[in-house]
């Protein structure tokens, strides 16, 4: 049983309440702006963009605010300059962790950052410290008892996937970046219902962590995530199911 898989379903369902105060819908305005900074305004030919503005409507955000992020993002409207920073380190019994932020105030946030992981017995590391711990993929989440595997593993195998995962409670669909509107477009013709998709930093290998360090790392997780400048957290700690409930409870 991965703890990291368990953890990134319990991030889903913290983001459930903290819709609730708008703080999901603000990351994603955040990524739509970006996107359409980098890649322009139009939607068919920016994948990034296409996928934020993909991940705003499942979370129901409304058109205007989804048009008024890419104009931002475009330079039509006034907004504040946002700044992407990845953060490299360690947390509690080594594990790495990768931190993406959207800043206006890069000095405020990198401190803020820094503070976090002295705080819960971390500590941050050069760029390219953890980095090559992770691969950049396609990791869509479906809920176990919603599809059986061999009916599962032909639909996304014949999109582009290149592996699909079980730990006990969900499907990790894995597959390259640019299959990912493919197998999730094949996944919802099927009528399958997913828990999240996203291009995400997906770790190599896993860290067995127990006792103490398990507990570290759960609390500099959940300290990260609440950070208002904070996009997504990535980590390759494995904590034991039973452990890992307990923890989150």
């Amino acid at each position: 049983m991965s703890g990291h898989s368990k953890w990134h379903t319990i991030k889903h369902k913290k983001a459930a309440i903290d819709a609730k105060r708008g703080k999901v819908f603000t990351r994603l305005i955040k990524e739509i702006q970006i996107a359409a900074r980098h890649g322009g305004g139009d939607v068919d030919a920016n994948p990034r963009l296409r996928t934020a503005v993909a991940a705003a409507k499942a979370g129901s955000m409304p058109a205007d605010n989804i048009k008024r992020a890419i104009m931002r993002g475009t330079g039509e409207l006034e907004g504040g300059q946002i700044d992407e920073i990845t953060f490299e380190g360690y947390g509690p019994g080594g594990a790495a962790v990768l931190v993406q932020v959207a800043t206006d105030n890069r000095n405020r946030t990198v401190s803020e950052i820094r503070h976090l992981f002295t705080k819960h017995s971390g500590n941050l590391g050069e760029v390219g410290s953890v980095s090559w711990m992770f691969e950049r993929k396609s990791q869509i989440l479906i809920e176990a008892d919603k599809a059986g595997e061999e009916t599962l593993m032909d639909l996304v195998l014949d999109a582009g996937a290149e592996d699909l995962r079980n730990d006990g409670a969900n499907w990790e669909v894995l597959s390259p970046p640019e299959a990912h509107e493919r197998v999730l477009e094949a996944i919802h013709k099927a009528r399958i219902p997913t828990v999240s998709a996203e291009i995400a930093m997906v770790p190599k290998n896993l860290i067995r962590l127990e006792g103490r360090n398990a507990s570290g790392m759960v609390k500099l997780s959940e300290a990260l995530e609440d950070h208002d400048d904070v996009q997504n957290v990535y980590s390759n700690f494995d904590i034991d199911e039973k452990e890992m409930e307990a923890l989150a409870s």
